[in-house]
C-alpha cells in the first residue's frame, strides 16, 4: 500500500467537450470525482492524498473560467468539510496562498482549524502551486537563513531543504497518477516524486472512481521499487 499517492486530476475539459458541454460542466463532474476519490482513499488505508487542484500557471486560462474554478473552490470548502470531519481526514493546503482572494485564504484557514483532529487520510490540496515556484521559495528561505548567520552552507542537505518545502513533515510521494492519457508532470511535486511510481490513465478525471484508484494501487503493488539499487 502506498502511505503517499498524487494525482494530477486532468481532462475534465475534454469530458465536457465530448459531451457538447461548457467546461465548467466538466468541472464541477471533477469535484465530484474528487469527493469519491477521497472518501476511497480513507477507506483502503492510503495515508496521505495530495490533488493538483490549481497550478501556478492556471491563471493563464480565460478569465471566466479561472473564476468558476474559484466559486468551485469556494464550495468545497464550505460544504464538504463536515464530509472531511466525518471521515477522519484533515486538510492542508500546499502552494504560495498570497494571490488568492482573501475570502479563500480564510476560509482554507477556517477548513484546516475544522479539521485538524484527522488522523485517517491527510488530504493535501495544491493551490496555486507549482514545483520551480516552491523550490525557489525553498532556495530563497535558506538564503535568508545563510544571511543571517542562522545557517551554515555546509549544513544544508537534503532533509533541511525538505524541512523549508511545503510538504515539510510529508512522507515521500510514492505512486503518481495522471488522468486523461496526458505523460507529464506539468510542474507538480519534482522533489517529492523523486522515487515515485508514475502511472498514466487514460481515464478522464470526472470518470475516475474508487475502482480506478484500487486499480492503480493494485499495480503499484506489483512494481518492484529498487531506490537506486539492485
Amino acid at each position: 500500500m502506498p502511505r503517499h499517492v498524487a494525482i494530477i486530476m486532468d481532462g475534465n475539459g475534454r469530458w465536457a467537450k465530448a459531451r457538447f458541454l461548457p467546461r465548467i460542466a466538466g468541472h464541477r463532474q471533477g469535484a465530484e470525482a474528487v469527493r469519491r476519490t477521497v472518501r476511497a482513499a480513507g477507506e483502503i488505508g492510503i495515508e496521505v492524498l495530495t490533488l493538483y487542484a490549481f497550478s501556478s500557471e492556471n491563471w493563464r486560462r480565460p478569465v471566466e473560467e479561472v473564476s468558476d474554478l474559484m466559486g468551485l473552490l469556494r464550495h468545497f470548502l464550505k460544504a464538504e468539510v463536515a464530509e472531511l470531519v466525518a471521515n477522519g481526514a484533515r486538510l492542508r493546503v500546499i502552494g504560495d496562498l498570497a494571490r488568492l482572494d482573501a475570502d479563500v485564504r480564510a476560509l482554507i484557514d477556517e477548513a484546516i482549524a475544522r479539521t485538524a483532529s484527522g488522523t485517517r487520510l491527510t488530504l493535501v490540496l495544491a493551490l496555486n502551486y507549482g514545483a520551480q515556484d516552491e523550490l525557489v521559495r525553498a532556495a530563497r528561505a535558506l538564503a535568508e537563513e545563510a544571511r543571517a548567520g542562522t545557517l551554515v552552507p555546509e549544513a544544508i542537505d537534503v532533509e533541511e531543504i525538505e524541512a523549508r518545502l511545503d510538504t515539510a513533515g510529508l512522507p515521500p510521494v510514492d505512486l503518481l497518477i495522471r488522468t486523461s492519457g496526458e505523460v507529464r508532470l506539468s510542474n507538480f511535486l519534482l522533489w517529492q516524486a523523486a522515487y515515485a511510481e508514475l502511472m498514466f490513465v487514460d481515464t478522464l478525471w470526472p470518470d475516475f472512481d474508487a475502482a480506478a484508484l484500487a486499480e492503480a494501487v493494485t499495480r503499484f503493488g506489483a512494481r518492484e521499487r529498487r531506490f537506486g539499487g539492485l
